[in-house]
């Protein structure tokens, strides 16, 4: 199992109920996948470095998890297609 933390910014226009829905879906992604979750970090409300989608501004969100080499390919897949995500990454975590 290797450690992996994916990053997710989420459309700051939409309702907070909407929003949380956005990152449980991403989380259960995760699960289905096989992975197991560590830790989500909610950073808020962030100002964007550039405008994407005419927004300059969305809600941060930072998941560790730990599972196979195959499922980042994969939940990068199931996160493209969301709607409500305007960036996304998914990064292979040093092991300290």
């Amino acid at each position: 199992m290797n450690k992996y933390e994916l990053a997710l910014v989420v459309n700051a226009k939409i309702e907070d109920d909407a929003r949380a829905a956005v990152v449980e879906k991403a989380k259960d992604y995760i699960t289905r996948l096989g992975g197991t979750i560590t830790n989500v970090d909610e950073w808020g409300k962030k100002r964007l470095a550039y405008e994407i989608q005419k927004m300059r501004e969305g809600f941060y969100y930072f998941i560790q998890f730990d599972a196979n080499a195959d499922v980042p390919a994969q939940l990068e897949e199931n996160v493209r297609i969301m709607d409500n995500v305007l960036r996304f990454l998914c990064v292979r975590a040093d092991e300290a």
